[in-house]
């Protein structure tokens, strides 16, 4: 009586008045004993409880005050539709039709305004309507909070569950989207209520058959029975938008779903979206009161929202967003998931038809099967979000469906209901991208970085107070669980352990962080965010149903590291070089050499296998366990899937081949010339005046560019020495590329033993002759099998490389065999022993999986590694000619301008 008396104004009031009394009781403080410190008035309170008690009653008379002037100057504003024309919401605007009652059947806003205008009195009937259902249970909600905490919602689930419930399907369509998507958060309500929600999903109650079928016959034009030979008498599936039949074709026999629109209901509809804007300005007059450096348009955010309900209203929009993306996940090769055919023909604004699928509903699939889906799912989901731009926003479990096993599509999981989708730009996606990749890692430096980008944060953010808190915010959510974990890892965080010092304690940390975020970081949250966190939140609470503790983000890493490694756009190709290289100071990619670890450590990744760091986020610079081996890695890596990969690790195969030939060319200069040192007879007067065979000049032509060696009038000969020509090509290493090529060295004596790692370091020119032709001895005896030749090279050099003895240098090995003439060459080449049986199982397992990828090779991958050898080789000798021109090239110019005529 009291609404009715005093019109909208107090209503607003009075529902601010109580969701502020709501929002504060749900504070944390100690209600029981502060009952009973009040009934014994002279009884001792401890410091620290006063502390909460107090902070709890400002919070709440904060509230009130500010609630109270937000409802007063939403009822003098007016209140207009939203502007659709920046909306990310998937729109026909081909053309618009105006129905029965005024309003268009595509969303436009100066035409739902005009509706507005001519329904006054029914505008605020309805709000009237709102209020008298939803204040009642909110107040019973808060009396019960207030009086007996926690303790006593939970001893209420059950009634409270099914109050709040009917009072939904009341209120019609747009609070059943809500309880919808409430209803698969198992971490946020109790299952009581999660029973009485899931009915929403699909069981709502269905109207009259009779109307459907006159709506039938209207929207096809001619009698039911014309089109079908046979349809259902009742509804075999009831939403709150829509019911559907099931029925035959009358021409092809074919069994169809005929989704059949409720009457009325936009009508409905729009008067709700009126009522959620006005409650949504008042929501922002709140905001503007308590955190005044808050830039978030919240009514913007309910205005998406509001289009994209409006939107899933016009079934032939929906009927074109589900065929194209029936298509774009067939192109992207997406498995498992299926979209049904939509007959196109026979679909209006107000009617549906598509294929019958035979299936089970997500909501009565047991959970341990709801678990084996995620993965299905999940991918289905980031690939129309991350690589096509495009994504069903309203994936609840009565739009998908578990597929019978067996089919010949080889399809598990059904996605229906395409009414709400969404687009999001490409640069938006690429942030996104970089985003996971360094929130997986707890990387918050650069998370900022992408928060800026997607204007989440402004630029001039004060990053030094926003990185910690990103840290305590969001590294629980990263560890997965959902809010019940959330809560446990957030009241851990700050101490909260139950006892009244640390809870005071903690209960204040973390008021002031909160404060610190409400009046010290102006963020913003955009539009498309609405509906991209319906989606997300819909997602992730039937996920956690299967897997209590299912983390979105790390689940989703394997899928960010193949996106990596496949596309060869610049911001993409920008992205993988952080995660190879690190990032350096303001989130920019650090210069140096590729992290060898870390590549291993994302090929794992993409083929599912993750490392995780304490089980709270991605480990890039360790390689799991147990990873894939070697073998699998060079078939990725070779494969159209690691394109961007590739093309990354070809720069940095000229890189480290580069180093390798220079390292193991200095090192055999060295070993040789202190060999040929040795060789003169130990005389003062002879040792001293004798050079190095490697300081004598000799004529030297600088190789042409297409490897012509010969001398040509542009090429004349010029004297060098070799060693002049060895520090031309392969000039000393820096400290940095020593570090590299080390690095380097340790992945391959961890892959493939240490023959391998001397190679790679350039010991196998000195301190490990044998390197070489032991390891080739290996791939020769592995990778024969019918090959006679390789069989045959095998033998000859098995007998060289099994000696029980090392040599003690390597000058010494080719002193002796110099001076024999041969005769001790084989003794001393068998000085270098065998491998330790641990090492040789290592490097066998490593050798057999490359032997098997080579030969298991398709013709793809095949021309890929030729394609990508021939790179190698044309930069490598391009590198080495550019090094001797320009050191030796300067010499030939020289000496052609001094040379006479006659010389």
């Amino acid at each position: 009586r009291i609404f009715e008396a005093r019109g909208g104004g107090v209503s607003i009031m009075w529902t601010s008045l109580v969701c502020a009394l709501a929002a504060g009781a749900v504070l944390p403080r100690p209600a029981a004993q502060s009952r009973v410190h009040m009934a014994h008035p002279g009884a001792h309170v401890p410091r620290s409880r006063v502390v909460m008690v107090n902070t709890f009653e400002r919070t709440v008379n904060s509230a009130t005050k500010a609630a109270i002037e937000a409802a007063e100057a939403a009822t003098t504003s007016s209140v207009s539709a939203p502007d659709a024309d920046k909306t990310f919401v998937a729109l026909d605007k081909s053309s618009n039709v105006i129905d029965d009652d005024g309003l268009p059947e595509v969303y436009d806003a100066k035409l739902i305004e005009a509706y507005w205008r001519t329904q006054g009195s029914a505008l605020q009937q309805r709000w009237t309507e709102f209020l008298a259902v939803s204040v009642p249970y909110i107040t019973r909600v808060t009396s019960l909070l207030v009086q007996g905490g926690m303790g006593a919602l939970e001893r209420n689930a059950a009634p409270l569950a099914r109050d709040a419930r009917l009072n939904m399907e009341r209120l019609g369509p747009t609070y059943i989207k809500l309880g919808q998507m409430m209803s698969v958060r198992p971490d946020v309500l109790p299952q009581p209520a999660l029973d009485e929600l899931a009915i929403l999903q699909d069981n709502v109650k269905a109207f009259n058959s009779a109307e459907a079928m006159a709506v039938l016959e209207k929207e096809l034009g001619r009698p039911v029975d014309e089109v079908f030979s046979a349809i259902t008498d009742e509804p075999i599936a009831a939403a709150s938008l829509a019911q559907v039949y099931r029925a035959t074709l009358r021409e092809t026999g074919e069994e169809v779903a005929v989704k059949v629109q409720r009457p009325k209901v936009l009508s409905a509809v729009s008067k709700d979206l009126y009522v959620l804007r006005r409650a949504a300005e008042v929501y922002q007059n709140l905001m503007k009161r308590l955190a005044p450096q808050q830039r978030t348009d919240y009514v913007a955010l309910l205005n998406e929202w509001a289009i994209g309900f409006y939107t899933e209203l016009d079934f032939s929009n929906e009927a074109k967003n589900q065929m194209a993306l029936r298509e774009l996940l067939k192109q992207e090769g997406v498995h498992g998931v299926l979209v049904p055919r939509v007959l196109e023909h026979l679909c209006t604004r107000r009617l549906l038809v598509s294929e019958w699928v035979e299936g089970t509903k997500l909501a009565d699939v047991p959970r341990e099967e709801v678990k084996e889906l995620i993965a299905i799912g999940q991918e289905a989901f980031l690939v129309q979000l991350l690589r096509l731009g495009i994504f069903h926003g309203d994936p609840h479990p009565g739009n998908l469906l578990k597929l019978p096993e067996g089919r010949e599509d080889g399809a598990r999981l059904c996605l229906l209901d395409f009414g709400l989708v969404a687009n999001v730009r490409q640069e938006d996606r690429d942030v996104m991208v970089s985003a996971l990749v360094h929130l997986a890692n707890k990387d918050y430096t650069s998370l900022v970085e992408d928060f800026v980008d997607l204007q989440i944060l402004p630029k001039d953010t004060n990053r030094g107070t926003v990185i910690p808190l990103m840290d305590r915010a969001l590294t629980p959510y990263i560890q997965g669980g959902g809010a019940t974990k959330y809560a446990a890892a957030v009241s851990d965080m700050y101490g909260i352990d139950g006892t009244a010092r640390g809870s005071a304690g903690g209960f204040q940390a973390m008021t002031q962080d909160m404060l610190t975020v409400l009046n010290d970081i102006p963020f913003t949250i955009p539009p498309y965010f609405a509906l991209l966190a319906r989606a997300i939140v819909t997602l992730e609470g039937i996920a956690l149903t299967g897997d209590p503790d299912y983390s979105l983000v790390l689940e989703a890493y394997p899928f960010i590291a193949r996106t990596l490694l496949s596309e060869d756009r610049p911001e993409v190709q920008r992205a993988l070089q952080e995660a190879l290289y690190g990032t350096g100071p303001g989130g920019a990619a650090r210069g140096g050499q590729v992290n060898a670890r870390r590549i291993a450590s994302l090929l794992n990744s993409a083929l599912g296998v993750v490392e995780r760091n304490g089980g709270a986020a991605m480990d890039l610079d360790r390689v799991p366990e147990d990873g894939v081996d070697t073998g699998t890695a060079l078939r990725y890596v070779l494969s159209d899937k690691a394109a961007s990969l590739r093309e990354l690790l070809l720069d940095e195969a000229v890189t480290a081949g580069d180093l390798v030939l220079r390292q193991t060319m200095r090192r055999a200069l060295g070993s040789l010339d202190a060999t040929a040192q040795s060789l003169v007879p130990p005389l003062p007067f002879l040792r001293e005046n004798v050079p190095s065979p490697f300081d004598v000049p000799g004529p030297f032509v600088v190789p042409g560019e297409d490897g012509s060696l010969l001398p040509s009038t542009d090429r004349p000969p010029t004297l060098a020495t070799p060693r002049e020509v060895i520090e031309a090509v392969a000039p000393k290493l820096s400290r940095e590329e020593e570090l590299y090529l080390l690095s380097l060295a340790d992945l391959a004596g961890e892959s493939m033993g240490p023959d391998a790692a001397a190679i790679v370091n350039g010991d196998a020119a000195a301190s490990a002759p044998l390197a070489v032709p032991r390891l080739l001895l290996e791939l020769l005896e592995r990778g024969a099998g019918d090959d006679g030749q390789s069989a045959g090279v095998a033998a000859a050099l098995r007998p060289l490389l099994r000696a029980p003895q090392l040599p003690p240098s390597p000058a010494d090995v080719f002193a002796r065999a110099f001076t024999s003439g041969g005769r001790d060459a084989a003794h001393h080449a068998d000085s270098a022993g065998v491998h330790s049986s641990g090492a040789a199982s290592a490097t066998s397992e490593t050798i057999d999986s490359l032997v098997a990828a080579a030969r298991s090779l398709n013709d793809e991958e095949r021309a890929n590694l030729e394609a990508s050898l021939r790179i190698v080789a044309g930069r490598a000798l391009q590198t080495g000619h550019q090094r001797l021109t320009a050191a030796l090239g300067v010499r030939q110019s020289r000496q052609r301008a001094t040379a006479s005529p006659i010389e």
